[in-house]
């Protein structure tokens, strides 16, 4: 299936190209014809201006263009009509019967419905969430969770094959803290003297898994290293943080260690090609820098920088510092070029906007491998504010004072976590408001539209219970009110194409609500079950209704939300 803008731009080729033939219109190159949804109503369903965008190159007036291009327009059974306005445009009005049609396609496609060939064929993965086991999903890690699942469902929707793949690093300084300050909390419930780690985690989660190990293994542990402490609490951690993204129906098909990049030796095979190419030099300070600079330098032990000023950088980057240790920046190279190697035909990374620079010297790096960053697209998203009374909280997963996922979802639910977070654009601050997410009335979106689902799951239900069937339903009984509806219920296909393309998942929840603001006057106007309908008509709206449950049942589902069949 494509959008109907994408058959309505082939017609507009197919008459131009016959205008051409015809020597009413002379040759020229065909050209990329834009579709776009009027703004106002009365002006049609669809509308182009490419009679406006050829008439300098033809020296016609673009009204004479568009006469011509109307003219040799061939004949399609989803038009009613195409007509000329101002300027030049070219409205396009959907049949009343090709809109009658769809109720019966709905109910076909049912859960498929809207589903598009764009990318069929194509391979894509979406890393996202990627927290480090150190600690639950916090309500940072669920915006990217939620932005993440949401793409790769759009992606899903426009045809590609997607793969949804976390990275983890289970080492580091932060490991270390964890594996730390767990060791200092079970020496503590022992009764021994031991201090937490400085910027140690102080987290309640902290004591309990001391706690749990005391039960599990008594003092057995004592003279342990902090390894034990790490290893059982990263176990621990990445339990908590599947069973968290599972609340809010996310899964991840990969996992993928950082770690392992070292033990195969791709990272240090990532660095010597990076040499090999000429991009790596060992120094004190970067090449660029002042002379004050340097002599600050003198006497220090080299470290390994990449030159990532010559793909604009304003300074070079290390990669390996002077002890030996790599930087985030080099194993990170090394994963894309994993990516890369893997054969996606898009990769999309949901990050938060401050690796925004980090990611700029990631794809200087690829560069500087002779790859092409070009099929990687960065998502960046800023952060969420979590309001209770008007006021904002504060958090910290250090010192333990952080909503978590889990909180979100028990003070709320899924649904409300998962579409407030989704309802702005990526670079939009949120801010969560516990108060609002939580109310029953039309001024909370999640109920206004799953409300609309609810309804016609309700008139599904009574019309069983009265034993009432829909199917040979006349559908040219639908009046204009459900007509409107499925003018808009068509315009998913559209919203999907843009929300893939774009990687604006929050398109979804925009459409969702204007959607619901259609349906809600047409159910208390457009009876079904009314004693004062007549039995083909009742017939025609319960099969219109059966399909408008469907189109909100796919909604839903694309933005990752349940569609209750009772609220």
């Amino acid at each position: 299936m494509k959008p109907l803008s994408h058959h309505i731009a082939n017609l507009l080729s197919e008459a131009l190209r016959a205008a051409q033939a015809s020597a009413v219109l002379p040759a020229f190159e065909p050209p990329t014809i834009v579709i776009e949804r009027p703004k106002r109503e009365g002006q049609g369903d669809y509308a182009s201006p490419v009679a406006m965008s050829l008439a300098k190159a033809l020296s016609r007036k673009p009204r004479e263009v568009a006469e011509a291009v109307v003219q040799h327009l061939p004949p399609a059974p989803f038009i009613a009509q195409a007509e000329i306005a101002g300027p030049g445009f070219i409205n396009f009005t959907l049949s009343d019967d090709f809109l009658r049609q769809q109720v019966e396609t709905i109910i076909a496609l049912g859960d498929d419905w809207a589903k598009l060939d764009l990318f069929v064929g194509k391979r894509a993965q979406v890393e996202f969430v990627s927290a480090n086991p150190s600690g639950p999903i916090t309500v940072g890690h669920t915006r990217n969770a939620v932005l993440g699942d949401a793409i790769a469902r759009v992606l899903e929707a426009a045809g590609y094959q997607v793969q949804r793949e976390y990275y983890f690093n289970n080492a580091g300084n932060q490991m270390v803290m964890l594996g730390q300050s767990v060791q200092a909390r079970y020496l503590q419930i022992l009764g021994q003297s031991a201090e937490l780690p400085e910027n140690g985690y102080q987290g309640e989660y902290i004591i309990d898994l001391a706690r749990d190990l005391v039960q599990e293994h008594g003092d057995s542990l004592r003279e342990a290293d902090w390894k034990v402490f790490k290893d059982y609490a990263e176990a621990r951690m990445f339990a908590w943080i599947k069973r968290s993204l599972a609340l809010i129906d996310i899964q991840h098909d990969a996992f993928f260690n950082e770690n392992s990049l070292f033990e195969n030796g791709e990272v240090w095979r990532t660095l010597e090609i990076l040499r090999e190419n000429g991009y790596i030099y060992s120094a004190a300070e970067w090449e660029g820098a002042s002379e004050e600079e340097k002599a600050k330098a003198a006497g220090r032990a080299p470290a390994q920088w990449f030159r990532s000023t010559r793909f604009g950088d304003d300074k070079d980057r290390v990669l390996v510092k002077s002890d030996g240790v790599p930087t985030y920046t080099l194993p990170d190279i090394a994963y894309h070029r994993n990516k890369i190697e893997r054969g996606f035909d898009l990769m999309v990374n949901v990050l938060g906007a401050d690796h925004g620079q980090q990611y700029k010297v990631v794809a200087n790096g690829i560069r500087a491998l002779g790859l092409d960053p070009s099929k990687i697209k960065v998502i960046l998203y800023q952060m969420v504010r979590i309001m209770r009374n008007g006021v904002e909280v504060r958090m910290s997963k250090r010192k333990g004072n952080f909503d978590t996922l889990d909180d979100l979802v028990e003070q709320t639910s899924a649904d409300a976590v998962r579409y407030h977070l989704l309802g702005r654009s990526p670079g939009t601050t949120i801010d969560f408001d516990l108060d609002a997410v939580v109310k029953q009335s039309n001024e909370n979106p999640v109920y206004y539209i799953q409300n609309a689902h609810v309804r016609c799951a309700g008139i599904a239900r009574e019309a069983a219970a009265r034993g009432l069937d829909d199917t040979e339903a006349d559908l040219s009984l639908l009046g204009q009110a459900e007509l409107k509806f499925l003018r808009k219920a068509l315009e998913l296909s559209e919203v999907i194409e843009l929300a893939a393309t774009e990687y604006e998942p929050h398109r979804l929840a925009y459409y969702a609500q204007e959607l619901a603001a259609l349906f809600h006057p047409l159910y208390d106007e457009v009876r079904a079950l009314h004693s004062d309908v007549e039995p083909q008509v009742a017939r025609a709206r319960l099969r219109f209704y059966r399909a408008a449950r469907l189109v909100f049942r796919r909604v839903l589902r694309l933005m990752g939300m349940s569609a209750p069949e009772r609220m």
